[in-house]
């Protein structure tokens, strides 16, 4: 008869207690965690959300959206560890999938220190797994990013539209925004994602308007035209928001993308 593993027991980012065994099966509820533990081990994952796009041909059960998931699908995988976000994720899911009996391991990512710290817990504390090499590359990558030229650049930060919501206090997006020489002209706001009115916006006194393609998928022809004037950045929502193996090449692919945007004077 083959023992059973010992139980585990460690606090999560929330504080919360999680008690597991061996996790060799996981369920993650948010995009670039599934993203993380798939290139990590690819094999531990066995259901992720419908927005879970990456890596490329990923190919797991679905089990919803990051704000609907299927219990029912996720408790019918037998996961050993779902894995989730205290901003990505709703509390009465996890409570929900907790009741059940299912470990719950909740990330709060805010910063991008706090990102690496988060993600090392995540892969070996929670999971079980060693230490994996991307995540060395992309603390590489942020400790070797060039020191931005010249003041902090005024940046007003859309993230969706109908109504205009902007990155407001304590974001990670916001902090790595900062990071490559951006001024964030809400960082102080009270909310987190304050909505605004657009004439509000245009009059804020920015320099550049950075348009993230997601959550809300801003493009070209759908955004720069509601900030006549002002230079616009379209960026990589995931290179953006993601905290997971896209950081080793983010701060690469926005400081490229930002540059592309301002005038030559600016740039330099």
């Amino acid at each position: 008869m083959t023992p059973r593993p010992a139980a585990r027991t460690a606090t999560d980012d929330t504080g919360a207690t999680v008690r597991t065994g061996a996790v060799r099966r996981v369920v993650s509820l948010v995009p670039s965690l599934t993203e993380a533990v798939a290139v990590t081990a690819p094999g531990l994952l066995v259901g992720a959300t419908d927005w879970c796009t990456h890596p490329a041909g990923l190919d797991v059960p679905r089990i919803g959206g990051t704000k609907n998931p299927d219990r029912t699908r996720i408790a019918d995988l037998r996961p050993d560890l779902v894995i989730a976000n205290e901003e990505e994720n709703r509390a009465a899911d996890l409570d929900a999938l907790r009741a059940a009996g299912i470990p719950v391991w909740v990330t709060e990512v805010r910063t991008l220190d706090q990102a690496f710290r988060s993600l090392e817990r995540l892969l070996t504390t929670a999971c079980g797994l060693e230490r994996p090499a991307w995540l060395d590359d992309a603390r590489r990558a942020w400790q070797e990013a060039p020191s931005p030229a010249g003041p902090p650049r005024a940046a007003v930060v859309p993230i969706w539209r109908r109504p205009w919501m902007v990155l407001g206090r304590d974001t990670f997006a916001g902090d790595v925004l900062r990071r490559l020489g951006l001024r964030q002209l809400y960082a102080d706001h009270a909310d987190r994602y304050p909505a605004l009115p657009l004439d509000r916006l245009t009059a804020a006194g920015a320099d550049l308007v950075v348009l993230p393609d997601e959550p809300y998928r801003f493009t070209a022809t759908d955004g720069p035209e509601a900030f006549p004037g002002l230079p616009a950045a379209l960026l990589s929502g995931r290179h953006l928001t993601w905290y997971g193996p896209s950081l080793a090449e983010a701060p690469t692919v926005l400081a490229a993308q930002l540059a592309a945007a301002l005038p030559p004077a600016a740039a330099h």
